[in-house]
C-alpha cells in the first residue's frame, strides 16, 4: 500500500463527506425563513442513515463481486463473515495502492450527497419522518444498485477493465464504446435529479406556488453552501482517480474551468433577462458548471471544459424557470440544476470525449452509450422514486398540512426556529 496514496483518497472522501452540510447551506438560504431548519435537517438526516445503510449492506450491493454476482461488503449484515478478519473480501482493483476500507469510504460519501440532493426538490412541505423513509427505501432500491451499474469494476494486475457494471462493461462489449461517467453525472446528478422530478409530482405544489412567489430568505447561506460545495466537489472528481496522479491533476483543473465559466454564463443570462446579476445567480451557476464537469472532468481538455460550462450555466438558467411553464414544483431546481446538467454534461462526452467524442473519432458509439446510460438511469430512478413517494403519502403522509405549511414546518416538525428574536 502506497501511504500517499491512502493519505489522498481519505482526504478525497473528508472533502466529498464536506458537500453534504455545504449543500444544507446551500439549499437553507434558497428556501423560506420558517423552512431554514426543516432543509438543513434532510441533509443531516441522509448523513445519519446512509452512512449506516452504506455499512450494513450498501457497499456490498454497489460493489458486489462483477460477473460473480455475490455480495463482497463489509463484514457485517451483508458482508461475507461477521469475523473483523474477513476485510479481505472487499472489492478492490488488483493493483490497488490503498486499502480496501479507503475506497468504502470514498464511495459512501457518493451515497450521501446524492441521497441529499433529492431533497431540494420538496422543500417547505415534506414530513421529516416521511422523507427518511423515502431516503432508505430509495438509497436501497435505486442508488445502491445503480452506483453498480456505473462505478463497479474488476480490473486485472495491469489495469484493465475485465468486468463490470453494464453502463461501462457491458455498454463497452456491445457498442464498442462504454459510458464514461468519471465522478457521478449519471449516477448522483441524473438520478438525483429525476427523483427529486418524481416527488415533486407526487407532493404537489406549495401553497401560492408562482414564479416571484418563493424568494431565498438568505443569499448569503445559499454563497457559503456554494463555496463549500465547490471545495468538496475537487475531492468529488479529483478524488474519483483514486490515485494522486496526472488524470487527477486534469480533473482538478477541469473542476475549476467548468463552474467558473457557467457561473459567468448565468449571470450574463440574468443580466440580460432581468438586468441585474444575482448572487444566487452566480451560486447556482457555479453548482450547475460542478454538475456537468462530474461525469467529463477527466476526458476534457480544459478549453473544452470551459465550453461545457459556458453551455450549460446558460442553458440551466433558462431551464429553471420551466417548473412555471410545465406546472410542477422543483423547489430548489433540483430538475433545472442538477437533471439538466447532468444530462448536458454526460451528452457532452458523446462529442468532445478526448480520443472516443464524434468529433475525434468520427464514430457514434461513445454518444449512444452515453445517452443509454443517461436514459436509462432517469428513467429507472423516476419510476421507482414515483413509485416510493406514492406509496408513503398514501399511508403515513409525505406532504405536511397546508396550514402547517403556512405557520412554518421548522417549528411544526421539529420545535424549533432557525432565527428567533427577542425584544427586551
Amino acid at each position: 500500500m502506497d501511504q500517499g496514496n491512502t493519505g489522498y483518497m481519505l482526504l478525497s472522501a473528508a472533502l466529498v463527506l464536506l458537500m453534504t452540510p455545504g449543500l444544507a447551506f446551500f439549499y437553507g438560504g434558497l428556501v423560506k425563513a420558517k423552512s431554514v431548519i426543516s432543509m438543513m435537517m434532510m441533509s443531516f438526516g441522509a448523513i445519519g442513515l446512509i452512512g449506516v445503510l452504506w455499512v450494513l449492506y450498501g457497499y456490498a450491493i454497489a460493489f458486489s463481486g462483477a460477473g460473480s454476482g455475490g455480495f463482497q461488503g463489509i463484514d457485517g449484515f451483508l458482508g461475507i463473515n461477521f469475523d473483523w478478519v474477513g476485510l479481505t473480501n472487499l472489492v478492490t482493483p488488483d493493483d490497488a495502492k490503498y486499502p480496501p476500507m479507503a475506497f468504502v469510504a470514498f464511495q459512501a460519501t457518493f451515497a450521501i450527497i446524492t441521497v441529499a440532493l433529492v431533497s431540494g426538490a420538496i422543500a417547505d412541505r415534506a414530513k421529516f419522518g416521511a422523507w427518511m423513509v423515502f431516503a432508505g427505501v430509495w438509497a436501497t432500491v435505486v442508488y445502491f444498485p445503480v452506483a453498480s451499474w456505473v462505478f463497479n469494476f474488476t480490473l486485472d494486475s495491469e489495469g484493465k477493465l475485465t468486468d463490470g457494471g453494464w453502463a461501462t462493461f457491458g455498454l463497452q462489449q456491445w457498442l464498442g464504446a462504454g459510458a464514461i461517467d468519471f465522478a457521478g453525472g449519471t449516477a448522483v446528478h441524473i438520478n438525483a435529479g429525476a427523483a427529486g422530478l418524481a416527488l415533486a409530482l407526487v407532493l404537489g405544489k406549495r401553497v401560492g406556488f408562482r414564479k416571484g412567489a418563493h424568494v431565498p430568505h438568505n443569499p448569503p447561506f445559499v454563497l457559503l453552501g456554494a463555496g463549500l460545495l465547490w471545495f468538496g466537489w475537487f475531492g468529488f472528481n479529483a478524488g474519483s482517480e483514486l490515485a494522486a496522479d496526472a488524470t487527477a491533476a486534469t480533473a482538478w483543473v477541469n473542476t475549476l474551468a467548468a463552474p467558473a465559466a457557467a457561473l459567468l454564463a448565468w449571470l450574463i443570462v440574468e443580466k440580460i433577462r432581468d438586468g441585474k446579476p444575482t448572487s444566487v445567480g452566480a451560486a447556482s451557476g457555479a453548482v450547475a458548471g460542478l454538475v456537468a464537469i462530474t461525469p467529463s472532468c477527466a476526458a476534457l481538455t480544459p478549453l473544452w471544459a470551459i465550453v461545457l460550462g459556458l453551455l450549460t450555466g446558460a442553458v440551466c438558467a433558462v431551464a429553471i424557470d420551466l417548473k412555471y411553464k410545465l406546472g410542477f414544483d422543483d423547489s430548489l431546481d433540483v430538475v433545472g440544476i442538477h437533471l439538466v446538467g447532468g444530462v448536458i454534461g454526460t451528452l457532452y462526452l458523446g462529442f468532445f470525449a478526448s480520443g472516443t467524442g464524434l468529433i475525434f473519432s468520427g464514430s457514434f458509439a461513445q454518444l449512444a452509450a452515453q445517452a443509454l446510460a443517461a436514459g436509462a438511469v432517469l428513467v429507472y430512478s423516476f419510476v421507482l422514486a414515483y413509485v416510493i413517494g406514492w406509496v408513503i403519502q398514501k399511508t403515513m403522509g409525505f406532504r405536511i398540512d397546508n396550514e402547517d405549511e403556512l405557520a412554518g414546518i421548522d417549528t411544526v416538525v421539529h420545535g424549533e426556529e432557525g432565527y428567533k428574536l427577542e425584544t427586551v
